[in-house]
């Protein structure tokens, strides 16, 4: 009797993930919109990388749990900085009603990337699964010519590459790439292979002026690839307090998804970054430290100061923070 519904059981898990996998969306770009089948999907989302205390590595087996709390805030996406390599994960994310923006890095030591090509494998593996929204090409490599011998085209060139490569692979989801700040003109035209942009943009709590300029230079779908501010405050500014400071970071991100929801119009969503505090960033990953670096770090509101582990609308431990009531309300009153 227990090999028989251990059999079942076996045989249910196989159901569902063949479902997951055949029932194939076709995810497309029109003029500034992001469809679904044809119809308009506007990014609601969050940056994922859930790393518990005492961790430096992402770890998957609060993902019920974590999936639950995005449910109960309205988020339909999440945004992770490396491939989920794990059908199960995939398959409850999907189960779920969410869907994945997959980042691919240059240079990860052969796990899935550009360099390697071996990001086209995760391609093929995955591109019929319900959880893929889009593909994601670097992230704010615009502030790293380091990485591509001192010359920052490098990079433009083998994202163009890359993107001409998924293309080839897969035609049922768009490929974007993760910039830091506005590109120019230049940029866009190195990268044509891109379908839509992703956008870092740390303007205080106050980023309008960006849809309007990125309207000025492209006719192609944007979303915020992160936005948001922290919860602790190295000074004490704008009335508030020095120290941990959950009002400053809820205030900041009333105001950053009022910008968002306002230019609708020009943009195709948002994700906060982040979803939880990541404890590794900046010192012991045992304790909550202050400190930290990003580049433009000097547009977090109200200090301008990017305190790294301070960044989740949860706290590590999965508690929620005033940010994620702010976040909730926004989300759930747009309908998808």
């Amino acid at each position: 009797m227990k090999l028989k519904y251990i059999f079942i059981l076996a045989l249910l898990t196989l159901c569902f993930s063949f479902i997951a996998f055949e029932d194939t969306e076709v995810v497309s770009v029109k003029d500034r919109q992001l469809l679904i089948n044809q119809t308009p999907y506007f990014i609601k989302g969050v940056c994922y990388n859930p790393v518990k205390k005492g961790h430096v590595e992402r770890d998957f087996t609060n993902i019920d749990l974590d999936l639950a709390l995005m449910n109960e805030a309205g988020i339909n996406t999440i945004r992770v900085y490396k491939p989920i390599d794990d059908i199960s994960v995939l398959d409850k994310i999907a189960a779920a009603g969410i869907k994945v923006i997959t980042s691919f890095g240059y240079n990860q030591d052969g796990y899935f990337d550009i360099l390697s090509g071996s990001y086209l494998d995760y391609v093929n593996s995955y591109k019929n699964h319900k959880a893929i929204l889009l593909w994601e090409l670097g992230n704010e490599y615009n502030y790293h010519p380091e990485w591509f011998d001192g010359d920052i085209k490098n990079w433009y060139t083998s994202l163009q590459n890359a993107a001409d490569a998924i293309h080839e692979n897969d035609t049922n989801h768009p490929v974007a790439s993760a910039h830091g700040e506005l590109p120019n003109s230049s940029v866009l035209a190195a990268a044509t292979n891109i379908d839509l942009w992703g956008l870092n943009v740390y303007r205080w709590d106050n980023p309008e002026a960006i849809f309007n300029q990125w309207s000025l230079l492209s006719d192609k779908p944007m979303y915020l690839s992160e936005a948001g501010s922290d919860s602790y405050m190295t000074v004490a500014n704008h009335g508030f307090k020095k120290g941990e400071n959950q009002e400053a970071q809820a205030q900041a991100l009333t105001n950053i998804l009022n910008d968002v929801f306002e230019y609708k119009a020009i943009n195709t969503g948002v994700l906060v970054f982040s979803f939880t505090d990541e404890l590794w960033k900046a010192g012991n990953p045992e304790s909550q430290d202050v400190g930290g670096w990003a580049p433009e770090s000097s547009g977090v509101p109200y200090d301008g100061t990017a305190n790294e582990e301070y960044w989740g609308i949860l706290d590590v431990n999965g508690h929620k923070k005033k940010a994620f009531y702010v976040l909730k309300q926004f989300y759930n009153t747009l309908e998808d």
